[in-house]
């Protein structure tokens, strides 16, 4: 029979590990005018995934070059763990992004929908996030907002 002070150990050790994507450092590329892009960067920081930002002058350039296609584009674009992160996407979807590890390429919120992280401005429009595979050439709503 195992001791109290065993379990206790136990769940301590569970409640305190560190989520998967906890030591990924997420990579973000942004024009370095955009103040809705370091809105979301603070909120991407702020839900606890370390940040390294680099301001480009031309950011559509990286987008092509991770072949996003062009209705999904929003004003910045991440990578993290192999996953490509387009534009507004809440930190809540990511972080579900990287425990489930579906095979997909990633997320976006095209444009630049009012209400979504980064783009406060006391409006709330609805919004969805995709998934997208650029094999499969899929696009399936990964969760929606202010519907």
């Amino acid at each position: 029979m195992f001791k109290k002070s065993f379990w206790i150990s136990l769940v301590a050790s569970l409640l305190l590990a560190s989520p998967a994507w906890a030591d990924s450092v997420m990579q973000v590329y942004k024009s370095a005018s955009c103040g809705c892009c370091k809105d979301w960067v603070t909120h991407i920081e702020e839900a606890g995934f370390e940040v390294e930002a680099h301001d480009l002058s031309d950011v559509n350039s990286k987008k092509q070059e991770l072949g996003l296609p062009y209705q999904l584009a929003s004003c910045h674009t991440a990578v993290i763990d192999g996953y490509v992160i387009e534009g507004h996407v809440p930190a809540s979807d990511i972080k579900r992004l990287l425990s489930e590890r579906p095979e997909i390429t990633g997320l976006a919120v095209p444009r630049m929908p009012h209400g979504s992280p980064g783009m406060e401005t006391g409006r709330q429009d609805p919004y969805e996030v995709v998934s997208f595979d650029l094999e499969k050439q899929q696009l399936e709503v990964w969760s929606k907002y202010n519907q």
